[in-house]
C-alpha cells in the first residue's frame, strides 16, 4: 500500500494533462519512492557500469587536455547504443522518469565530444578525416524507426503517440505503418514540419472528429456495424495529399514505408517506399494496407508513369491488409536503411492481449511466459504442416489458414514498446464509426502511453540524432567544396558568319 505522500504524486501522474505536468509529477514520485537515489548510484547488475564509468572518465580527461586525436581514436573504438548493456529496457523500468544518471552522463559526453570534433575549434584534424569518421560512425551506430501496427479504428491511439513524440522533437525520420498505422504514417510523411504543426493543433483534431461524428447524421443517426470501403477511401483522399512515395520523401524529408499483403496465394508481401517503389501512389497503397480480408475488397495499386499519368501498378495482382503478413517489417527496414532501433506503437487488437512492454513481467514469470509462447508457436506450425495437403483443396480455408499462421509467426515488439493501458476492445467497434468521446479517449491514451517512454527514447536516440545532423552538415559542405573545385566551363570558339 502506498504511503500518503506517494499516493499524492501517483494521483498527480495519472491526472497530468500535459507532458510537462506528467514529468514534474513523475520526478516527485521517484523522489518519494527513493528511485532518485537509485538513479544516482552507478552500481547495477543490469549493465556493465564499471566499463561505462571508465570510458566516461577517459573522454572527460581527453577533452580537458584538448587531446583531439585521442578523442577521435577513442570514439573510433566504437560508439554503440548498447555499450555495456546500457540500452536494456529494464534500466528504464525502475524509476518512473529516466534511468541511471551514469548512462545519461555518458550519452551526453559522447554527444558533446561529437559536437566538439565537428566544430572549427578542432583544426588539427582535416575536413576529409572528419567526414570519413562521421560517415563510419553514422553507419555503425545505425538509425531509429517508428513502426505503427495495424489497428483498425484504434489508429487514433497512434495519433496520440506521434503527437507526443513530435512535440518533444523525437519523431524518427523513418516510419513504417500497416493498416491503420499506414494511415497515420502517410499523414506524417506527406506533410513537412511547418504543415505538421497545424495537423496537431486542437482545432484541426476537433474539426476532424466533428466531421467523423457528422457522418452519423447522414445515416439518420444510426451507426453501421462497419465502415464502408468508400468511406475509408474518402477519409484517406481527404487527409493525405495525392503524392507518390518519392514525392512524399522530397516534400517532408521523412521516409514512409507501407506494408501490403498479397490477396493471392504463392505471392509474397511487399514493403512500399521511395526506394523500392518510388512512383507508386500513396493513396492506393494505404487503401490496400487497410483492406481487412473478408471485410474490404482487395486493391490494385497505382503508379505514375513518365508523363505523370496514373496507371495500374502490377495490374494482375491485388493487395490486402499488410498487418496479416508483416505488421512490423523490422528485417526489411534494417536491410534498406540500416535501422537497428525500433520504436513500436502497438495497437493491433489481435495481439494486444499477448504482448507486454516489459514492465509487467520479470524474472521467472517472464521466462515461463516466453517459453510457453515459443512452444505454442512451434505446435501451431507443426499442425499447419500436417494440415497443409487437406486444406490445399479449399482455397478459402487455405488462405485463412495462411493468414492465421503468418500472424502467429510475427514478432510484435521492438526496443521501445508503446502500448495502450487497456488491452481488450469490443471487436464490433474496431471497424465502426466512433463517437467524438471515443476518439479523444484513444488520442489521449496514445499521448499518455508515449509520455512514459519519452525519456527512454530521448536518451537512446540522442547520439544517432546528433550524428545524423552533423553528417548532413558535413555532406552539404563537401558538395559545396566539390562545386568550387570544379573548373568553370570554357566557352567554345565562335563561328564565323557565313
Amino acid at each position: 500500500m502506498l504511503r500518503p505522500g506517494v499516493r499524492k504524486y501517483a494521483r498527480a501522474v495519472n491526472e497530468a494533462q500535459t507532458y510537462e505536468e506528467w514529468k514534474e509529477a513523475a520526478q516527485r514520485y521517484d523522489e518519494a519512492t527513493g528511485m532518485d537515489r537509485w538513479r544516482l548510484r552507478d552500481q547495477s547488475s543490469q549493465f556493465d557500469n564499471v566499463s561505462i564509468r571508465i570510458r566516461l572518465d577517459r573522454l572527460r580527461s581527453l577533452r580537458a587536455r584538448h587531446d583531439y586525436r585521442g578523442l577521435l581514436f577513442t570514439l573510433n573504438e566504437g560508439i554503440h547504443g548498447n555499450m555495456g548493456g546500457m540500452g536494456k529496457a529494464s534500466l528504464y523500468e525502475r524509476a518512473l522518469f529516466g534511468t541511471k544518471q551514469l548512462i545519461v552522463d555518458y550519452v551526453e559526453e559522447i554527444v558533446d565530444t561529437l559536437e566538439l570534433l565537428a566544430s572549427s575549434a578542432v583544426d588539427d584534424i582535416s575536413f576529409e578525416e572528419k567526414l570519413d569518421f562521421f560517415r563510419r560512425a553514422h553507419h555503425c551506430f545505425g538509425q531509429s524507426a517508428l513502426l505503427m501496427s495495424g489497428s483498425g479504428m484504434l489508429l487514433y491511439f497512434h495519433v496520440g503517440v506521434v503527437k507526443a513524440l513530435w512535440q518533444q522533437g523525437l519523431l524518427p525520420r523513418i516510419m513504417s505503418g500497416s493498416s491503420g498505422g499506414s494511415v497515420v504514417g502517410s499523414l506524417l510523411c506527406t506533410h513537412n514540419d511547418a504543415e505538421l504543426g497545424k495537423l496537431f493543433e486542437p482545432e484541426f483534431l476537433f474539426n476532424e472528429i466533428e466531421r467523423e461524428a457528422g457522418l452519423f447524421a447522414t445515416l439518420g443517426g444510426l451507426r453501421p456495424a462497419v465502415l464502408r470501403a468508400e468511406e475509408v477511401q474518402e477519409m484517406i483522399e481527404r487527409l493525405v495529399p495525392d503524392m507518390t512515395f518519392q514525392e512524399s520523401f522530397e516534400h517532408s524529408g521523412r521516409i514512409l514505408n507501407v506494408s501490403v499483403a498479397p490477396a493471392e496465394t504463392h505471392q509474397t508481401s511487399r514493403l512500399l517506399n521511395a526506394t523500392t517503389s518510388p512512383n507508386v501512389l500513396i493513396h492506393k497503397s494505404v487503401l490496400a494496407s487497410a483492406a481487412v480480408p473478408g471485410v474490404f475488397p482487395p486493391v490494385t495499386l497505382e503508379a505514375r508513369d513518365k508523363w505523370g499519368e496514373r496507371q495500374p501498378y502490377l495490374p494482375s495482382r491485388k493487395w490486402v491488409d499488410g498487418s496479416v503478413s508483416d505488421d512490423l517489417p523490422t528485417k526489411r527496414l534494417a536491410r534498406l536503411y540500416g535501422v537497428n532501433h525500433y520504436i513500436v506503437s502497438q495497437a493491433n487488437p489481435a495481439v494486444l492481449p499477448f504482448v507486454t512492454d516489459g514492465r509487467r513481467q520479470r524474472g521467472t514469470m517472464a521466462i515461463i511466459t516466453n517459453a510457453t509462447r515459443r512452444t505454442a508457436r512451434e505446435w501451431l506450425n507443426a499442425g499447419a504442416a500436417i494440415m497443409h495437403r487437406p486444406l490445399s483443396k479449399e482455397n478459402a480455408a487455405a488462405r485463412m489458414a495462411n493468414i492465421a499462421l503468418s500472424m502467429v509467426n510475427q514478432d510484435y515488439v521492438g526496443d521501445v514498446n508503446i502500448l495502450p493501458r487497456s488491452r481488450f476492445y469490443n471487436p464490433f467497434k474496431l471497424l465502426a464509426h466512433l463517437t467524438p468521446q471515443e476518439i479523444m479517449k484513444l488520442v489521449n491514451s496514445g499521448e499518455r502511453a508515449a509520455w512514459r517512454k519519452i525519456e527512454m527514447i530521448r536518451i537512446q536516440t540522442r547520439i544517432s540524432r546528433s550524428l545524423e545532423r552533423i553528417l548532413k552538415d558535413f555532406e552539404a559542405e563537401h558538395l559545396r567544396n566539390l562545386s568550387q573545385r570544379r573548373p568553370a566551363k570554357q566557352p567554345g570558339p565562335r563561328r564565323r558568319a557565313a
